[in-house]
């Protein structure tokens, strides 16, 4: 994982997540933020966001599934890089994690953990990479400590643990399992 994120979330494990323009501002405000994924958005006021993030002092996130106006195709990917100046992307598209990488970004591989299935293909995740993989995957649902331990033993790959984070006890949970960091949209968690 790239020292500069590492360091960040090593600092802060509670990364904000942000879903609208409200949440933008009170993660700005937060000075214990180090690291902020962008969940909203479009073409137009993308780079608007990432600078107020930046301008903060914080590493912006770009979740490049979740902006309107781009689609799954890889130049998607440039854009962000080019036209916003993100640190880096989320995505559940391994493509868009790899053309991530190649451009230098920091990269996150999002993981939504429903079934035994898609528990199995995660678990298969470090040999699916040839020569790169993501800095980190997100894990959702993040309240599951038995399954994210077993995904930090597996995997070579450091977690994160999103999705349905509301409390303290969720975040020790997620990080006594293992999990590097967790993610939240939730504004209590952020102060914590």
């Amino acid at each position: 994982m790239n020292q500069r994120l590492f360091d960040a979330m090593e600092a802060s494990p509670v990364i904000a997540a942000v879903k609208d323009f409200n949440g933008l501002e009170k993660c700005c405000a937060v000075e214990d933020v180090k690291v902020v994924f962008i969940l909203f958005g479009d073409i137009c006021n993308i780079g608007g966001i990432v600078k107020r993030i930046q301008e903060a002092g914080k590493i912006a996130m770009v979740h490049v599934d979740l902006i309107a106006g781009l689609d799954s195709r890889e130049v998607s990917v440039d854009f962000i890089k080019e036209q916003t100046g993100a640190d880096g992307i989320i995505s559940t598209k391994q493509g868009l994690i790899r053309r991530g990488m190649e451009l230098g970004m920091y990269t996150v591989l999002r993981i939504f953990v429903l079934d035994s299935l898609s528990l199995r293909n995660v678990d298969g995740l470090d040999h699916q990479y040839v020569g790169a993989k993501p800095d980190c995957m997100e894990i959702l649902p993040g309240v599951m400590p038995k399954i994210i331990r077993r995904i930090c033993r597996k995997s070579r790959i450091p977690v994160i643990a999103g999705g349905l984070i509301t409390d303290k006890e969720d975040v020790i949970g997620a990080l006594s399992a293992g999990a590097i960091a967790v993610s939240s949209t939730n504004y209590d968690v952020w102060e914590m």
